[in-house]
């Protein structure tokens, strides 16, 4: 190679030739010439590759939470809200373009009130938490809404706090999984991979409040908009606004929260500081009378109610008296068992400003021996001050199968747990509480063991849509079926008591429960929309002869009272009629028995 060639056609590339050779005589400047020309030829690639770079090693790019916040609001608004829709699909509001335009003003309404909420959560620690939370209770409301067609307020919200893990176990299903997963856990998997960008804590507050103020104008348009249509179906179809989701969960929360504003919590009351009971005459034996309570109990499905299967045969032969026309006090344990022990009645139970003490208060003061058998999840406070003994968790190989006891676990022992009452207290009579399982849905086939299922096949699942509705009612029926043995068990029981105390028996029903008519499940709507399968309970009342002397009442006259409309309001003046306890709280125009005794 020549010494004189020029350096800058040694390469082709930018890139120094292997074959070069070294000229010492070169001229620098020529050198010169090469380094600038690679150094402007490979500057292109060096741009690429420092931008490569810097593109690797930069940081995702945040996102501004008002995207957050409306994507959240939106989907909360719209998959989670599927129960919504198909009632407003079962109203035949979505039937033409009218009908459409309200579903997406109604919408619109959902997601603008939950931007405006979320708004003042849109910072750094609140957010991402806050709009979880909504989603999984969005995602099981959701899901017990479409399946149980119930609704949220706040006595289903009070249920949902008072639940057990038995109960809770008896509403899994695997169709409850799917729905979580896609409904709250893949959205709150997004939601926490997300970045977001919030920014100095200035712009971040003059951001939420703009969105606060923007959310808030939809609302008003969405609203004015869709007044007259909105107006009419709230009114005309008031299960409607209990189902918008997730605002009935957060309503009914924050109506439970203000509880103790509304009342004193802190201040019991007490009723019947007069109350005495009779002293025993010489020829007479103190009163021992078992108060049942019974759980889900439908009265229409009860045969000695007129119901056409047979699923009370052994009352049957009982000298029994039911009454066929009672209304509870609630559509659910938790407000109808209190409600039922006081002397409020429903009415002024509901708007009370403070607690009272209730009737088993008032006949322990009375100096009776008052005990408070639970199967169940808890008496509600209404037992709160007496004895109290629970034997849900009892083991006993028969009674108490996989866990979960029948009602006749609550017989076994019975003897002993009077003898450790007050002596004294007994020997003016005792009062006993049972407290049963009964019909506790949806595992209705859990009710009753296999000796007891009459009636098949039945439904097995707590998925109760997955039954038939024939499938449904036999496990139901088949539960009514035991609870006919457990109270005929009763009386046998009561029997054999008989030559230490007058004994007596009154069964009657918390609230009932609906098996698939009009597509409704279980129990628990509001009152004022709550159909008579809801609200209707038994009431079946038996007498010793003993006690039925003692109280000149004659069963044959409690007979012709079967169908006279009674309600929760009269049992705890009729209680303490039968025991004939005097206080100025006792109402005996309210009392059922006081017109069949000899005195009033």
């Amino acid at each position: 190679m020549a010494c004189g060639k020029n350096l800058e056609e040694l390469t082709l590339s930018g890139k120094p030739d292997e074959n070069a050779v070294s000229c010492p005589n070169a001229n620098r400047g020529d050198a010169m010439k090469f380094f600038h020309a690679w150094r402007l030829d490979s500057a292109p690639f060096s741009r690429k590759f420092q931008s490569s770079v810097d593109h690797a090693g930069e940081a995702p790019r945040n996102h501004n939470p008002i995207w957050l916040v409306t994507g959240g609001s939106l989907w909360l608004a719209t998959a989670a809200n599927f129960p919504l829709w198909r009632e407003l699909s079962h109203l035949a509001l979505t039937s033409d373009p009218a009908g459409l335009a309200f579903s997406l003003a109604m919408m619109l309404i959902i997601a603008a009130t939950l931007m405006a909420m979320l708004s003042l959560f849109a910072w750094r620690w609140t957010l991402k938490p806050v709009l979880t939370l909504m989603l999984f209770a969005s995602a099981f409301g959701a899901y017990f809404m479409w399946s149980y067609r119930v609704v949220i307020d706040a006595t289903m919200m009070i249920n949902v706090l008072q639940t057990d893990v038995r109960e809770a176990a008896d509403l899994f299903s695997p169709r409850l999984v799917v729905t979580v997963l896609v409904l709250a856990v893949l959205p709150s998997w997004t939601i926490w991979r997300l970045p977001i960008g919030y920014g100095p804590w200035s712009r971040r507050l003059l951001q939420n409040f703009l969105m606060a103020i923007a959310a808030v104008i939809l609302l008003a348009v969405s609203v004015v908009l869709s007044y007259q249509p909105l107006a009419s179906t709230m009114r005309n179809h008031k299960q409607v606004r209990y189902l918008m989701n997730p605002l009935n969960s957060m309503y009914a929360l924050g109506y439970l929260a203000a509880g103790p504003l509304q009342r004193d919590r802190s201040v019991l009351e007490p009723i019947g500081l007069d109350a005495r009971s009779p002293e025993v005459a010489s020829n007479d034996l103190p009163p021992l009378i078992i108060l049942v309570v019974g759980e889900t109990a439908r009265s229409g499905n009860f045969s000695i109610n007129g119901y056409p299967r047979p699923t009370t045969p052994k009352l049957g032969h009982e000298e029994v008296a039911s009454f066929r026309n009672v209304s509870a006090c609630g559509t659910s344990t938790a407000a109808a068992l209190p409600c039922m022990f006081s002397n409020l009645g429903r009415t002024q139970f509901d708007a009370r400003s403070k607690n009272f003490e209730g009737l088993l208060d008032v006949i322990q003061r009375a100096g009776m021996a008052v005990l408070w058998l639970d199967n169940q999840s808890g008496c509600k406070a209404a037992c709160d001050r007496v004895g109290y003994a629970n034997t849900s968790k009892l083991r006993n190989p028969q009674l108490c199968p996989e866990g979960a006891c029948y009602d006749a676990i609550m017989l076994e022992d019975l003897d002993a747990r009077i003898a450790a009452l007050p002596a004294k207290a007994r020997a003016r009579g005792v009062v006993l509480v049972l407290h049963a399982m009964g019909s506790h849905g949806p595992a209705y086939y859990l009710r009753s063991p296999q000796a007891f299922k009459q009636f098949g096949p039945e439904c097995s699942s707590n998925d109760l849509q997955n039954c038939s509705q024939a499938e449904l009612l036999n496990a139901y029926d088949n539960s009514i079926i035991y609870t006919d043995h457990f109270l005929d068990s009763t009386i046998h029981w009561l029997r054999t008591q008989q030559a230490t105390y007058a004994p007596a028996m009154v069964y009657v029903g918390d609230h009932g429960e609906s098996l698939g008519e009009n597509n409704l499940y279980l129990h628990g709507l509001p009152y004022a929309i709550a159909p008579d399968v809801q609200t209707r309970v038994p009431w079946i009342t038996w007498l010793s002869p003993r006690f039925a002397s003692q109280k000149t009442l004659t069963p044959q006259c409690l007979h012709k009272k079967q169908e006279e409309k009674i309600t929760h309001d009269n049992y705890f003046h009729s209680v303490l009629g039968l025991l004939s306890i005097k206080t100025v709280v006792y109402q005996p125009q309210l009392d059922v028995y006081a017109s069949c005794t000899g005195t009033r």
